[in-house]
């Protein structure tokens, strides 16, 4: 994610609870994968957990992108 989009994140989540609740979802999620990433090896259920994670937060990133559309066109 781009520092301009995690600003603009920032600045709306004051104001948007949804938003703010995605957000620390997203860096909850990116914080679970940093620890796998520290892993030399990883064992059949870590590489599935990973995969899962990794998709909770592409689509806890799109959830974001769709937030941020609406609150710099907006429409509530």
């Amino acid at each position: 994610m781009e520092q301009r989009e995690v600003e603009l994140i920032e600045r709306h989540a004051v104001h948007d609870e949804e938003l703010k609740a995605v957000y620390q979802q997203h860096l909850e999620l990116k914080r679970q994968l940093e620890n796998f990433r520290g892993k030399l090896y990883l064992t059949t259920a870590e590489e599935l957990e990973k995969k899962r994670i990794q998709k909770l937060k592409l689509a806890s990133k799109d959830r974001l992108m769709a937030l941020l559309h609406r609150h710099q066109h907006g429409s509530r």
